[in-house]
């Protein structure tokens, strides 16, 4: 265990806390167990409380370029005041509950490039908040998710990307003040009316919202247009191959 030792009030000396995640990876809508280990430091210190949120790394467009900030999304208290003796050693449990819109970080085992988050520790010791270092954290798709991105990849779309775009997508039922974009090269069946398809879930307990986005060669003025789609999560069970295909040749004519 690596612990970070904690400054606050107390400065030099002063107890130390290390997160552990019994579960490294977890799917939208799960909950993240683990615990949060401390030890004390060379004197008695009085902790307020540790809470723990989920954080990402967004990017924001402004009106000169775009920029990027680490959010939190969620966050919920692990413990409540506690003293901690000189030297003591005491582990808090936790179990997080993850919200249905996380994005995803890694599909099939691999991490999807572009994306970053982590659960972040904060401990209020003497008054004073110790804001800690995120620990990662793998989001992995629910299965509808891994049914979709395996018909992108069925159909011959390339994956370019992901980020984190701060703004809504309107006409869904996104409560997060961010949405995940999976960029993918168009299929060649596709390459003379697409250049690239853009993905989003936007995920209750109930349905999963497909949002895709296609940049199109000069079919729209605007160069651009967007479809949401709705699944229910059964449909997991399901090879999707064919329905993605007929949302796609829907919107570009095919």
């Amino acid at each position: 265990m690596v612990f970070k030792r904690l400054l606050g009030a107390l400065g030099v000396g002063g107890p130390g806390v290390d997160t552990v995640l019994s579960t490294p990876a977890v799917q939208p809508g799960g909950t993240v167990h683990g615990q949060v280990n401390l030890v004390g430091g060379e004197r008695e210190a009085q902790i307020n409380g540790i809470t723990l949120g989920l954080v990402a790394r967004v990017e924001i467009e402004h009106e000169n370029g775009e920029s990027h900030a680490v959010r939190e999304f969620t966050r919920a208290q692990v413990c409540g005041p506690l003293r901690l003796a000189a030297g003591e050693q005491r582990a808090v449990p936790f179990a997080l509950p993850v919200p249905w819109e996380t994005p995803l970080t890694a599909v099939g085992g691999h991490h999807l490039a572009g994306m970053a988050l982590g659960v972040r520790t904060d401990v209020d010791i003497a008054g004073q908040l110790d804001r800690g270092d995120s620990d990662p954290l793998a989001v992995e798709p629910l299965p509808v998710q891994q049914r979709v991105l395996e018909a992108m990849v069925a159909l011959g779309f390339h994956f370019h990307r992901a980020d984190l775009e701060a703004g809504r997508i309107h006409g869904t039922g996104q409560t997060l003040p961010f949405y995940q974009e999976i960029e993918y090269r168009a299929a060649p069946q596709f390459a003379r009316r697409c250049n690239e398809v853009e993905l989003s879930f936007v995920t209750s307990p109930h349905q999963v919202e497909v949002v895709l986005e296609f940049d199109k060669r000069g079919m729209f003025r605007s160069g651009d247009s967007v479809r949401t789609f709705r699944l229910d999560h059964a449909s997991g069970g399901h090879d999707l191959t064919g329905t993605v295909d007929g949302w796609i040749r829907g919107v570009l004519g095919h």
